[in-house]
């Protein structure tokens, strides 16, 4: 069988599990985590390392940002053998108790992007394996770390999207603040939804993988409360971001363990 249209990759390279992020330079950062991991190939954001946990071969790949790139790479994967899938990102905290450094496990998402929209419709709901959910929180519980579980809110503009708070209110990051007046809601809306946490992958993600049956899931770092507050110090995305890999490393050596075992039987 050719190569994959976009990555080049075949069968032989890819692999069951797979932990996918955004930034390809955070790849080898959590491939270290791997017994053995060695460079698979790199195309456009597509930045794809392999190594061992559990005695499994797994995938770290990165989507680049946003859900287009995102959904080639899940296609990719998934055509080449992939049927387990982590994210593991940043996002900024909605929710009241999140502050920078904690992290968010996605129980769903809230589709306000346009890639899952191209996929399935409107009402069809974006929702993470329970196998995932539960082998993350019991890894956070385990490491001891300040976490919430809920809905991400996942968008496609990141300028258009995300709000500053200024004194007459909310304004848009976009250039010149532009911002229609169906926009200035959109975050306390969230809010009020119980929306955790907003971000750019998981709403095509986790769309896919119930469409397909597979499994996904995603853990991401609270790397700036939104909306922001125009004093506020930004944080540095990856101060934090070891645990947050720590944790998505942890649950997927648990999901290999149940799978073997059950396999076993």
């Amino acid at each position: 069988m050719p190569g994959q249209l976009i990555t080049g990759l075949e069968v032989g390279e890819s692999a069951k599990y797979a932990l996918v992020c955004g930034d390809p330079e955070r790849v080898p950062r959590i491939a270290a985590e791997l017994s053995g991991p060695v460079k698979v190939r790199q195309v456009r954001e597509f930045n794809i390392m392999a190594g061992q946990l559990g005695g499994e071969r797994v995938i770290v790949a990165s989507t680049g940002i946003g859900g287009p790139s995102a959904a080639i790479l899940m296609e990719e994967l998934a055509n080449t053998g992939t049927d387990t899938f982590i994210r593991i990102g940043t996002s900024g905290g909605i929710a009241d108790g999140l502050g920078k450094g904690d992290i968010v496990i996605a129980t769903g998402a809230l589709r306000k992007d346009g890639t899952s929209a191209s996929y399935a419709p409107e009402g069809f709901p974006a929702v993470a394996h329970h196998e995932i959910v539960e082998a993350l929180v019991a890894a956070a519980r385990s490491r001891k770390c300040s976490f919430q579980t809920g809905v991400s809110l996942s968008v496609d503009g990141f300028y258009s999207e995300n709000k500053t708070i200024e004194k007459h209110g909310i304004s848009s990051m976009a250039h010149n603040s532009f911002m229609l007046r169906s926009k200035v809601n959109d975050l306390p809306d969230a809010k009020q939804l119980g929306v955790k946490n907003i971000e750019m992958e998981l709403g095509t993600i986790l769309t896919l993988t119930t469409l397909w049956g597979l499994r996904g899931g995603g853990v991401c770092l609270v790397s700036d409360v939104a909306p922001w507050h125009p004093t506020e110090t930004l944080m540095d995305p990856e101060k934090g971001m070891d645990t947050c890999i720590s944790v998505a490393v942890d649950a997927l050596r648990s999901i290999i363990a149940k799978d073997r075992k059950s396999h076993s039987r």
